[in-house]
C-alpha cells in the first residue's frame, strides 16, 4: 500500500515539474516571438526607407526578418546561441554578382564564428586531457589549421533573409545567413577527430577529452 502511494506521488511531481517545465518553455517561446516582432518590423520599416526589397515569391521582408529574430534569441540548453548568423552586404553590377558576393562574405563570416568558439571550446578541454607540452602544441595547431579550413568544410547554410535594391546602375544585395549550432559542433568533432589522428599523437581517451564539447 505504501509503495502504491509512493508510486502515485512520485507520478503526480513528475506530472507537476513536466506541465510547469511545458508552460515555461511555451512562456519564453511566446517571450522569443514578442521579441522578434517588434524588432522585425523596426529593421523591416527601415530597410524599406533604404529602398529594399524582396524577390516576387519570397516571403514578407517583416516576416523574413522576424524568422532571423527568432533565431538570435534562442539558445541551447546551456545558454548557448541555437544559431551562428551572419550579415552581409555587396554591391555589384548584376545582381546575380552581388548576391554571390554577399554569400560569399556572410559564409566567411559563419566560418569565423565557428573556428573562434570551437578554438575556445577545445583550449577548454585541453586541460582536462592531461597533454605534455608538445602534444598539447600539436593540439592547437591542428585546431588553428581547422579555422582555416573550417569554410570548405560547411554544410548547407539557411537563408534567413534576402532582399536587394537598386543604387544608380548597381544591384546591392543583402542576407542573413543561419547555421545550426549543434550541427557545426558536430561538424567540427569530426574533422578534428580525423586531423588529430594524423597530426597530434594523442590515445583515444585524450582525443575523447578534448573534444568533450
Amino acid at each position: 500500500m505504501k509503495n502504491s502511494i509512493l508510486l502515485i506521488s512520485l507520478c503526480l511531481v513528475f506530472a507537476f515539474t513536466s506541465n510547469a517545465y511545458a508552460q515555461s518553455t511555451k512562456q519564453i517561446k511566446k517571450e522569443i516571438k514578442g521579441k522578434a516582432i517588434k524588432d522585425a518590423r523596426k529593421e523591416a520599416k527601415k530597410l524599406a526607407k533604404e529602398g529594399f526589397t524582396v524577390a516576387p515569391g519570397q516571403l514578407p521582408m517583416d516576416k523574413q526578418i522576424e524568422a532571423v529574430w527568432i533565431k538570435r534569441y534562442e539558445t541551447t540548453k546551456d545558454g548557448k546561441p541555437a544559431y551562428f548568423l551572419a550579415d552581409a552586404r555587396s554591391v555589384g553590377e548584376t545582381h546575380s554578382a552581388a548576391k554571390l558576393q554577399a554569400y560569399e562574405v556572410a559564409k566567411i563570416n559563419l566560418a569565423g564564428q565557428i573556428g573562434t568558439e570551437v578554438a575556445g571550446l577545445v583550449e577548454t578541454t585541453l586541460a582536462n586531457a592531461q597533454l605534455n607540452a608538445e602534444d598539447a602544441a600539436s593540439v592547437t595547431e591542428t585546431v588553428a589549421t581547422f579555422k582555416s579550413i573550417v569554410g570548405s568544410k560547411i554544410g548547407r547554410m539557411l537563408t534567413l533573409f534576402e532582399a536587394s535594391r537598386t543604387i544608380d546602375k548597381n544591384t546591392e544585395v543583402t542576407v542573413t545567413l543561419g547555421y545550426d549550432y549543434a550541427t557545426a559542433l558536430e561538424m567540427a568533432k569530426n574533422v578534428l577527430r580525423e586531423e588529430m589522428k594524423d597530426k597530434a599523437k594523442v590515445n583515444a581517451e585524450q582525443l575523447n577529452k578534448i573534444l568533450d564539447f
